[in-house]
């Protein structure tokens, strides 16, 4: 069995080098629990609970510093079901938002989609949270732009110089 000194030894020299904040912050527990600091107060240093800090050092009293390595986290199952969200890919794909009740004639928004999924399938969403399900789902976000790639130049020129400003006038 090692001893305190080469185990806070090992614990520092991983500190030094330690890129991932997060392992940084569980090195750093290990550290402080092997300075003698009591659980609750490593909690209070690092701003986390005492069940946190308990969990690392009982992940690092069993298997050592590798104990502390973070696992994947498939993170919270998400609200929409696999049908679900394909009812509302191809509703995006195949409808425009004022065709199924939104004011907006031609462009499906975050907000809007926002809106149509609390109104379809009873989950609330943040405008961020609509984001990152149209990136899993395979699908981008782009704001609309409002320039003709094919329009006339000339027609152009002549609505800016001439109809455009009567227009004005007018109001």
């Amino acid at each position: 069995m090692t001893s305190t000194v080469d185990e806070l030894q090992e614990v520092e020299k991983r500190l030094k080098s330690e890129k991932d904040r997060r392992m940084y912050e569980r090195y750093q527990a290990i550290r402080l629990h092997l300075l003698g600091n009591t659980n609750n107060k490593i909690a209070t240093i690092l701003n986390r609970t005492d069940r946190t800090v308990g969990t690392y050092i009982r992940a690092y009293k069993k298997n050592g510093l590798e104990g502390l390595s973070m696992k994947f986290s498939s993170g919270k199952p998400t609200r929409l079901t696999v049908e679900q969200q394909e009812q509302l890919r191809q509703t995006i794909v195949a409808r425009l938002p004022h065709e199924c009740g939104f004011p907006a004639k031609f462009n499906w928004t975050l907000d809007i989609i926002r809106s149509y999924i609390l109104r379809e399938f009873g989950h609330e969403y943040s405008i961020r949270g609509v984001s990152k399900l149209m990136a899993r789902m395979g699908m981008s976000y782009t704001k609309p732009t409002y320039t003709l790639a094919a329009a006339d130049e000339e027609k152009q020129k002549e609505f800016v110089e001439t109809t455009f400003p009567e227009v004005k006038k007018i109001r």
